[in-house]
């Protein structure tokens, strides 16, 4: 039987960073792949990262009822979780594990229940975050901005999710976090 680890939190708090580390420590664990309809960024990969559609193609996949969740993150950004994705990595005999935002991961939560770990990753503050996206160096000024406003809503709802880690020591985060999904996984 598959569990369920969801890592979500505002973007630019080091979620991805946790991911990857547990990906590359927990030989049971597969990356589910969702979808988005934003332009890919220059390190990622189709396929891989995201599977990169159109938003025809999203919408399309939206009436058919192929996504377990979706959302429009942002004005042209579209998200989601295809049913297909799911069940590949359930064929597969994996635990599967998301990085996604506030939102899919509270979604992904309820259609999973206590089959899940729903992890949210915190940060220091708003202004440690601001930096951290500057640093990045992947956005735009306004789209900053925008992810700051975003981040404010997602921090409210922090208090939803099994388990609060704060990422203020990215050594610290990952071991905590690779000690609680290890635990929950062995249950």
């Amino acid at each position: 039987m598959s569990k369920f680890i969801i890592l979500s939190a505002p973007s630019g708090s080091g979620k991805s960073t946790l991911a990857s580390h547990l990906l590359s420590e927990i030989e049971s664990l597969s990356f589910s792949i969702s979808s988005t309809t934003r332009n890919i960024r220059k390190n990622e990969k189709n396929g891989v990262d995201y599977y990169f559609i159109s938003q025809k193609e999203f919408k399309q996949n939206i009436n058919n009822n192929n996504f377990i969740e979706w959302e429009q993150v942002y004005n042209n950004d579209y998200k989601g979780t295809l049913k297909s994705e799911i069940i590949r990595l359930i064929e597969e005999g994996r635990n599967i594990i998301f990085d996604v935002d506030v939102v899919g991961g509270l979604n992904l939560k309820k259609y999973f229940g206590k089959d899940s770990l729903s992890i949210f990753v915190d940060v220091p503050s708003l202004e440690d975050l601001k930096i951290r996206l500057l640093k990045r160096g992947t956005d735009l000024k306004g789209n900053i901005e925008e992810r700051l406003s975003k981040a404010k809503k997602e921090i409210s709802l922090k208090n939803n999710f099994d388990i609060i880690i704060m990422n203020d020591n990215i050594g610290k985060s990952k071991n905590e976090i690779l000690k609680l999904v290890s635990k929950f996984l062995s249950e």
